[in-house]
């Protein structure tokens, strides 16, 4: 029997080519992309919810419940039209996602920059953000990653200046005209400020968090930058990617997310260090 079982086998295995388990690899690796983006997002409840229909429609085919069926099936059919326009928001950063592969991203995107400029650069935007943590200044800014935000920069005003900590608290200075809006940073160049943000529809957010936080969430929402924000009111320091807020951070965290960001393929915990203990030293 078990001779019988192993020749079985055996015959399975020798009929598999080398393009079918390439085949199914894709395959697996398209789901396991496809899971990982709904559990990221919004649609992770839809589809539960979607499951649980689908449940009680086989169900009630198999038990002749005949009315359930026809609804579910009939509401299933048309729900999906639903579901698209409803959903337009996630539909659309699943394609984005999809075109910010690695892959994709070396063959359309440079990614060459002097690293001492980078971190000349990283410098400033931490010197900045010291400063308004350190003084309860108000500050919302965006660093545009590999989709363009040309849309979000037209609500503003272009400046397209070189990033220093001295323009960053001139423009987030309470008394200018665009100290509301959010500053745009576009590669090295301080590319807008005073744009308006579309806010987040989460309702899963602190009671606490004002506009400026809900706009922070919402603009990483329907794009892959990185946003840093600092409290009018506490000076707290926080950081929204990918639709989610991090709280509560220090200068360090964010010079090391700004790294993460320009400079992920190097190793940048000396220079680090040495910028936080500068930026202590000032205080």
């Amino acid at each position: 029997m078990f001779g019988d079982y192993l020749n079985t086998v055996i015959s399975v295995l020798s009929g598999i080519r080398v393009m079918d388990i390439v085949d199914i690899a894709i395959v697996a690796f398209a789901i396991y992309k496809i899971i990982d983006f709904i559990r990221k997002t919004r649609a992770q409840q839809l589809l539960k919810g979607l499951l649980i229909l689908v449940a009680i429609m086989f169900l009630s085919s198999i038990f002749n419940l005949y009315t359930v069926h026809f609804l579910l099936y009939n509401g299933l059919i048309y729900g999906f039209t639903a579901i698209i326009v409803i959903f337009y928001p996630e539909l659309r950063r699943a394609l984005e996602y999809l075109g910010r592969s690695k892959f994709l991203s070396k063959l359309f995107v440079s990614t060459n920059r002097d690293k001492n400029e980078v971190k000349g650069m990283i410098s400033q935007i931490c010197s900045a953000i010291d400063h308004f943590s350190s003084n309860k200044v108000g500050a919302l800014i965006i660093i545009e990653k590999e989709i363009a935000l040309g849309d979000i920069a037209g609500t503003g005003t272009v400046i397209n200046a070189e990033v220093s900590a001295a323009l960053l608290e001139t423009i987030f200075y309470e008394g200018t005209a665009l100290h509301d809006g959010a500053v745009i940073i576009k590669g090295d160049r301080i590319y807008a400020a005073g744009c308006v943000l579309p806010l987040t529809r989460s309702k899963n957010l602190e009671r606490t968090l004002g506009t400026r936080h809900r706009a922070g969430i919402g603009i990483t929402e329907v794009s892959d930058c990185l946003v840093l924000i600092v409290s009018e009111e506490t000076g707290i320091i926080s950081s929204a990617s990918e639709g989610r807020l991090s709280r509560f951070l220090d200068v360090k965290s964010v010079e090391k997310l700004l790294y993460n960001t320009y400079l992920s393929g190097i190793d940048a915990s000396e220079s680090s260090n040495t910028l936080f203990n500068r930026l202590r030293r000032k205080k």
